[in-house]
């Protein structure tokens, strides 16, 4: 797909876990909704693994960069 979105922010909830994520076309996304674009390959740099907890989690694509990690882009 040539047009895939890029994960620019993300909005955490008080946990720090990440609940929204706002894509690069400024749409805002759910965390299940970006889990499945991401299977869709809709979302570049990103992808959905199972951990041990047995659900599903959304993570960008090891790199060897720090600064393009979910958890490191800015706030929104």
């Amino acid at each position: 797909m040539a047009n895939r979105e890029q994960v620019v922010a993300v909005r955490k909830n008080g946990d720090g876990d990440i609940v929204g994520l706002k894509l690069s076309s400024g749409q805002v996304v759910g965390y299940k909704e970006a889990q499945q674009m991401a299977k869709n390959d809709q979302i570049e740099n990103v992808n959905v693994f199972r951990g041990r907890d047995g659900d599903e989690h959304l993570r960008s694509n090891p790199d060897g960069r720090e600064d393009n990690n979910l958890d490191n882009l800015p706030g929104f």
